[in-house]
């Protein structure tokens, strides 16, 4: 049998030639202390191949159509063989491959890899950053749910900000002046072959280029970079110090792509996908769109600049930043490459860090949008012995929309105050003037209630036990 399977295998080498294919893997050197923060790369890459895979089985089964697309979605999550499985593993593949590639970018600017003679990687990687976020985003509308056709609504409006341009990007965008079935079939195709056939592309010469110019040896301080001698002195070093990349090199990335995939699994399991809202409709005036996670800080940042420069920070900020990222390697491609020398990278990764960090938790809490799923109060998580009058004030706080604004204790929104120990910062008359005449961001309420409701509403808040704490059982 040995023999037979010896024979089988050496006919279809040599008629397939794979061990050729293996050849690069085996002959090619990278330097040596090439350790555990360069697996980055490799890991973004096993993600893509999650990607492909998971969006494969998904599409046998979902239906790019405005009219079933919802439905075979609640088929997929809630009847079909693993179904919900595969498209949690989709989504959290999306959002490892997110993270990774920034991880990636971060650690090849910290250790100023795009240096000499890597400029065109670093280009490159710029351009698959590009393209993995427009992926996602893309991706977010085919849910067809309220969350994500609201989500394509506000960045449509936001693209037609953009001067002279602006109308013509929406349009393209929508399908349409309105956003329809024709909308749903523009981002599937754009998600399943358009930017994927881009990404492939880029992806088979960024690896090509890893091939040709080698991987970048650990940086060293005074080890500078220098265009005219680097190339003979990266090789020589390759040829004395040199390990192969297989199997020498590869089993740190292949170790760390198995964890990589522990985690995911783990989070499709156990988290899953996004829960699917209700059916798109585009008259629900009360929607309330979040983005996913790595689109929430640029959703904080738009919420918190004043309107009147929204439309020049859409226009310019990626024009400025993406021009920034593509000089990077032009305005420094030589030189001085360890961190160490180089304080002024560190500072301003950290600070980038930092300011998506805060705008990221600023965009989870939402202060500026009601919380229209906020859980209803009671008189035993606001006022333990609420007296007829309050109980009704508590019921009117709950349903005229006082709950999606105002916290008492650990329910409600935070756009407006807290309004726990209310009581003792205003007086009666001044909460009965707020209110009726309403406030900042607050509407008047004077027309919507009777006088017998407003009377329970301000009782309620005028109460002086707002503990939440539940009575003593008798």
């Amino acid at each position: 049998m040995k023999k037979v399977l010896h024979k089988l295998g050496k006919w279809a080498d040599d008629r397939g030639g794979f061990s050729e294919l293996m050849k690069p893997l085996k002959t090619h050197l990278v330097p040596p202390g090439s350790a555990w923060n360069y697996v980055w790369g490799s890991a973004t890459l096993f993600c893509l191949i999650i990607q492909v895979v998971t969006g494969i089985a998904l599409s046998f089964l979902y239906q790019p159509s405005a009219d079933v697309a919802y439905t075979s979605l609640q088929y997929i999550e809630n009847q079909a063989f693993l179904g919900s499985f595969i498209r949690g593993l989709h989504n959290w593949g999306a959002s490892g491959m997110v993270f990774l590639m920034g991880m990636h970018m971060i650690r090849v600017y910290i250790f100023a890899a795009y240096k000499y003679p890597r400029e065109m990687s670093w280009i490159t990687g710029v351009f698959l950053m590009a393209i993995t976020i427009v992926m996602a985003f893309t991706g977010q509308l085919l849910r067809w749910d309220n969350n994500g056709v609201w989500s394509a609504v506000v960045a449509a409006e936001q693209m037609g900000r953009i001067p002279i341009i602006g109308d013509s990007i929406a349009y393209f965008l929508l399908g349409g002046s309105t956003i329809g079935g024709e909308t749903l079939n523009r981002f599937f195709a754009m998600h399943v072959f358009l930017f994927p056939a881009i990404l492939f592309m880029l992806v088979g010469y960024h690896l090509f280029l890893v091939f040709r110019n080698g991987i970048s040896e650990p940086p060293k301080i005074g080890r500078l970079v220098d265009p005219k001698t680097y190339r003979t002195w990266y090789e020589n070093m390759l040829q004395k110090k040199g390990v192969p990349f297989f199997p020498d090199a590869i089993w740190r990335d292949a170790v760390f792509s198995a964890l990589v995939l522990i985690i995911l699994v783990a989070l499709a399991w156990f988290v899953g996908a996004p829960a699917l809202t209700s059916p798109p409709d585009l008259t629900n005036v009360n929607a309330d769109p979040k983005p996913d996670w790595y689109f929430t800080w640029i959703f904080a940042l738009f919420a918190l600049m004043p309107r009147q420069i929204e439309s020049y920070v859409i226009f310019f900020g990626p024009l400025i930043g993406g021009t920034l990222l593509f000089a990077i390697p032009f305005l420094s491609n030589k030189g001085e490459r360890s961190p160490l020398r180089r304080p002024w990278a560190i500072a301003g990764v950290s600070f980038i860090i930092l300011s998506i960090c805060s705008l990221w938790y600023i965009g989870i809490r939402a202060p500026w949008s009601p919380h229209f799923d906020a859980e209803p109060l009671s008189e035993y998580t606001s006022v333990p012995q609420a007296t007829e009058e309050q109980e009704k004030g508590i019921e009117y706080f709950n349903t005229v929309g006082c709950l999606y604004c105002h916290k008492i204790n650990s329910h409600g929104g935070i756009r407006g105050p807290e309004l726990t120990q209310v009581q003792n910062r205003l007086t009666r008359e001044q909460i009965i003037i707020r209110i009726v005449n309403g406030a900042e961001n607050m509407p008047a309420y004077g027309g919507a209630l009777s006088k017998e409701e407003l009377s329970a509403l301000v009782s309620f808040l005028m109460a002086e036990d707002k503990s939440g704490a539940k009575p003593l059982s008798e």
